[in-house]
């Protein structure tokens, strides 16, 4: 990397610049270069290696660093559900009247099937009221597995951590009973009563 400062040629893990002190961390993140060096297993190409296994991590950590939890996918998985059987309810509706329109206009071995043509409506609404059932019994069941397990996660970290003292409150001030003095002023008088 150049120094902006002094044009010196510097390498790339410093932080300040050798001959003229200037902070290159700073002029590398106002120039949208980040601190780390260029890693393939962050490209598009890793990814088309990647075993199974992996690429479900990968898409899980995603997912987490854009905020889609489990729940949100969940609450997704309805409302997909809902227009989806709404979709379905509006074609049935639309395929039964258009096709009454027409069926007067056919010979009746025809206008038997044609009348008939609405229940493909049937199958949108069958598979969002699906996704709705799915989304409000077995997602939850796996949300909610999936909060224990972080909860067992949790529990176990905070139980191999080592347990030490809290940080100190310096906003709290606890009065003490006897100041430096007063013990040696005690220790003091009782020296001069036993004397006299």
């Amino acid at each position: 990397m150049l120094c902006p400062r002094c044009a010196s040629n510097q390498i790339e893990d410093v932080k300040f610049c050798t001959s003229c002190g200037a902070n290159l961390q700073a002029v590398r993140e106002a120039i949208g270069e980040p601190g780390k060096k260029f890693d393939w297993e962050d490209t598009w190409v890793a990814e088309m290696f990647m075993s199974g296994k992996a690429a479900t991590r990968r898409k899980a950590e995603m997912e987490r660093q854009m905020g889609i939890t489990p729940e949100v996918k969940r609450y997704k998985e309805i409302k997909a559900g809902v227009i989806l059987s709404s979709i379905g309810i509006g074609l049935a509706i639309f395929l039964f009247v258009f096709m009454q329109g027409i069926a007067g206009h056919v010979n009746p071995e025809d206008a038997e099937i044609i009348t008939r043509i609405w229940i493909a409506g049937i199958l949108p609404f069958m598979i969002g009221l699906a996704l709705i059932v799915n989304g409000l019994v077995v997602s939850k069941r796996i949300v909610e597995a999936l909060e224990r397990e972080q909860k067992r996660t949790n529990t176990l970290e905070e139980a191999s951590t080592p347990r030490g003292l809290r940080p100190a409150d310096t906003s709290e001030f606890i009065p003490a009973n006897l100041s430096v003095t007063d013990q040696t002023t005690r220790h003091l008088q009782n020296s001069e009563r036993k004397v006299t």
